[in-house]
């Protein structure tokens, strides 16, 4: 049984989009997107508390010309094999020729023990069967098999701006095969200013392999979506993998929380599975959302039912 009550502090980091907690060998990482975009930075504490004072280090900024010159997005820290290594988005830097919205996934490779210092190195954009617009990379293993999930423009589909793909790795930066859609936005709550998925996180659990992922525009109306397959069930087959009908995690006004997305997964000391989003306090925002830094890092605890699905229930409050 989760325990409710048990409440971490609202906002659990300022400012930090797109937020990650890992835990790996006892010690926690965070990384998120900085409002700047314009690098990428990792924390590290022995506790989940310690996270939010903890030193940040930027181990990566942003070149000055050509590809990974802007939109520096989503950074994920992940530990694949032997190597720490962290996927992000990027668009070409802001000059004459440059293209800021030409974003693609690319990849820096770690072989230390501590991902937040020493040196990182470039293994260059993941290259994916269509060149188009592609963010969000997120990496699980899973029956022997190591896993790219990541959102991506379908130039086919008009009028959808991404979807979800999944592609098995032949490498931590290289897709072998084939990559399949999972999902597509076609449901009223994924079209609402942007026809829009991304932001996967992938959580195997009760049977089943969960990815949760965003939909909509960054606004209010951003919100969580569910899809599953069966764990024995063939992955790269998109007919094993259901959608729930509706979000299973959104804006409540009641409780003063707004466009919660972009989410990871956790656990905390005791065991206990949380879910880390982002999300505003309020519902207005002046101007373009993506100028707004208030897309708070949040934390809270979350169940599952009798199914074994996870239960998100809504965001709590502000502490």
């Amino acid at each position: 049984m989760t325990d409710y009550n048990v409440v971490y502090p609202s906002p659990f980091i300022r400012e930090r989009a797109d937020p990650q907690i890992l835990r790996h060998g006892g010690r926690y990482y965070f990384t998120g997107t900085v409002p700047a975009y314009d690098r990428i930075v990792l924390r590290s504490a022995d506790t989940l508390a310690g996270l939010r004072d903890a030193p940040e280090a930027t181990i990566w900024v942003r070149h000055p010309e050509g590809a990974m010159g802007s939109h520096i997005w989503a950074p994920e820290l992940h530990r694949v094999g032997d190597g720490w290594y962290v996927y992000f988005a990027a668009g070409e830097a802001d000059t004459a020729t440059g293209d800021v919205w030409r974003i693609r996934m690319y990849v820096l490779e770690h072989l230390g023990d501590d991902p937040v210092s020493g040196e990182w190195t470039e293994k260059g954009q993941i290259a994916t069967p269509i060149d188009s617009f592609s963010l969000d990379a997120t990496t699980f293993a899973h029956g022997g098999r190591q896993y790219l999930c990541w959102a991506q423009h379908d130039p086919g589909l008009a009028g959808s701006n991404t979807s979800l793909f999944l592609a098995q790795l032949a490498d931590p930066w290289t897709i072998a095969g084939e990559p399949v859609e999972l999902s597509r936005p076609e449901l009223p709550w994924e079209t609402v200013r942007f026809a829009v998925n991304e932001g996967p996180s992938a959580l195997v659990r009760n049977g089943k392999v969960f990815i949760a992922y965003s939909a909509s525009g960054t606004g209010a109306e951003y919100c969580v979506g569910l899809l599953w397959a069966d764990a024995d069930a063939d992955l790269l087959d998109a007919a094993s993998w259901s959608k729930r009908p509706e979000p299973v995690f959104a804006t409540s006004a009641a409780n003063g929380i707004f466009g919660p997305g972009h989410n990871a997964f956790t656990v905390d000391e005791a065991g206990r599975d949380l879910l880390v989003f982002h999300a505003r306090s309020y519902e207005e925002i002046a101007g373009d959302p993506l100028d707004n830094p208030d897309r708070h890092c949040r934390v809270q605890p979350f169940g599952w039912d009798g199914d074994g699905f996870p239960v998100f229930g809504a965001p709590l409050p502000e502490s």
